[in-house]
């Protein structure tokens, strides 16, 4: 089965011990509760942390409107845009002040490199995120399909697991970033 809403939402109904579903607008009490939850609890965890599947880096287009106050641009931000992770000018993606006011940043440079968490097509997770995805379904789901709080304390328990073990798997797909600008190191020269 490829990796898509539909088979993660199925893989947390079979966790739960419910039906699995052909479609999620067929009319079930588990398709009605899984589209109602999947993109949500899909964004959180996605949100959660800078998976690697999920980050990016995007010179912003700037807006002709200007900022009423406390900055002098505008800038629009991407499509699929979930969390900001840093903001720099060309060459540097950090070190910039900024604020995200509904779906703009505001700054003072001319130009803007953002580093940003987004939302890639189901396709793209890979097996650690889809297994902790799946797991937190199968907690939300829980209590709306069977009213059943110690499962879903239980469920909940092993879904935090899942997003420890992807967060560490994660992690591991990239140099560790070096300490910079911290006292004790600069004083020991």
């Amino acid at each position: 089965m490829a990796l898509s809403a539909l088979a993660l939402c199925t893989r947390a109904l079979l966790k739960i011990g419910a039906q699995p579903i052909a479609s999620l607008d067929e009319g079930t009490a588990e398709a009605e509760v899984a589209a109602n939850l999947y993109a949500g609890t899909r964004d959180a965890l996605l949100s959660s942390h800078p998976w690697s599947f999920a980050t990016g880096q995007a010179c912003l287009p700037r807006l002709a409107a200007t900022p009423v106050a406390d900055f002098q641009y505008a800038f629009q931000l991407p499509a699929g845009f979930l969390r900001v992770l840093s903001a720099g000018v060309p060459n540097s993606g950090r070190g910039l002040a900024y604020r995200l006011f509904e779906d703009r940043l505001h700054c003072n440079a001319p130009q803007v490199v953002l580093s940003y968490v987004f939302r890639p097509d189901e396709g793209a997770f890979p097996a650690f995120f889809a297994a902790a995805l799946a797991a937190r379904l199968a907690a939300e789901f829980c209590i709306p399909l069977t009213e059943n709080t110690g499962r879903a304390q239980l469920l909940l328990a092993q879904a935090d697991a899942e997003l420890r073990n992807a967060r560490r798997a994660d992690s591991q797909q990239a140099t560790p970033r070096a300490i910079e600008g911290f006292p004790l190191v600069t004083v020991r020269g």
